[in-house]
């Protein structure tokens, strides 16, 4: 006689199942569940409520995703005491969520025979999937394509078109950094900026100059490259005032640029921002809330990028990978070094 068993517990709910009853791709329920601005508001309320009928909930992602895999990833450095790689390996293990995925971070302190060690290491413990973090936004070369796991490449671009990078948007952070001064009114804008061998210093320069050229406005002199340091930004700003040049702006490459900036043109007997507004670049908050006035800045948004690069590996997890550049937004971060002229 066979033995009486209880009922069976139901099985919880897949992301797959959510997908199909809301009609929609795998990754675009994970978008619309991760609140990704890519999908419309309509398809968001449709994978929403599919998920509530299945009493589906978004903790459970990694968990569906992951099912049958080993649940770990590696995070792969270049620069691990770096504070941009910092935020964005934050981001990545939130989105990887607490308890559901095992992360393993190695620094490759950017020694390509290292990071080969490092990835074989990784492969050898059969991590499901690898997040490469750059040190700078300058292309690097790509780990190649015959992985056995998905790679997702975040702040530094792969050089193969055929892999997914996810990096922040710097042409487009110089513009909505001048569009903001332009916006206090200002219209004798100078750039001061970093290292021209990067090339977020160059793309940086890049979109501001797009910007005062859409507004029929030049830059008060040329950009001015030089090292990302407040000693440049005081240096900088010397010889931009001995030469007698009228300025109501300074756009910086960096905070460290800016503080520079800001000490010169107190020096001078120039107000901060009733004569000249300031800004800067990365929004370090132990410069720009030390500084006096405190700074306005552009966020680059690092965690963001991180976020998007562990939800990218989520995709190509589920069947849905993706290849390319895909830019991360910055926002401008107002405080006290900027304001209306009046």
């Amino acid at each position: 006689m066979a033995q009486a068993t209880g009922p069976s517990r139901p099985q919880p709910a897949t992301l797959g199942d959510v997908a199909r009853l809301a009609g929609v791709s795998i990754a675009t329920a994970s978008k619309a569940l991760n609140g990704r601005s890519q999908v419309r508001a309509e398809t968001r309320e449709r994978v929403i409520e599919a998920a509530e009928r299945l009493s589906f909930r978004p903790n459970q992602l990694a968990r569906s995703l992951l099912a049958g895999r080993t649940g770990t990833v590696g995070l792969l450095t270049s620069d691990l005491e770096g504070r941009f790689s910092i935020p964005i390996l934050m981001g990545a293990e939130d989105a990887f969520g607490a308890g559901e995925v095992a992360v393993f971070l190695c620094d490759a302190r950017g020694d390509a025979i290292r990071e080969r060690h490092h990835v074989r290491a990784l492969l050898s413990r059969r991590v499901d999937g690898l997040i490469v973090v750059g040190s700078r936004t300058d292309p690097r070369p790509s780990l190649g394509r015959d992985l056995p796991v998905p790679v997702v490449y975040a702040y530094a671009p792969s050089e193969d078109p055929s892999d997914l990078s996810i990096v922040p948007d710097s042409v487009g952070a110089g513009r909505i950094a001048v569009e903001h001064l332009l916006a206090c009114g200002r219209t004798r804008i100078a750039h001061i900026t970093g290292d021209p061998g990067y090339c977020a210093a160059r793309e940086r320069a890049e979109g501001a100059l797009a910007a005062l050229a859409e507004a029929g406005l030049e830059p008060v002199g040329e950009p001015r490259f030089g090292s990302w340091s407040e000693g440049w930004g005081r240096t900088a700003t010397a010889m931009l005032l001995d030469r007698r040049h009228e300025v109501d702006a300074v756009l910086c490459g960096s905070d460290q640029i800016a503080r520079g900036v800001m000490d010169v043109l107190r020096e001078r007997g120039h107000r901060v921002p009733e004569d000249v507004a300031v800004m800067g670049f990365d929004n370090w908050k132990i410069l720009t809330s030390a500084a006096r006035p405190p700074l306005t800045s552009v966020d680059m948004n690092l965690e963001e990028v991180g976020r998007a690069a562990a939800q990218a590996v989520f995709a190509a997890l589920a069947g849905s990978p993706r290849s390319g550049i895909e830019q991360q937004g910055g926002r401008v971060i107002i405080r006290g070094s900027t304001a209306p002229l009046s």
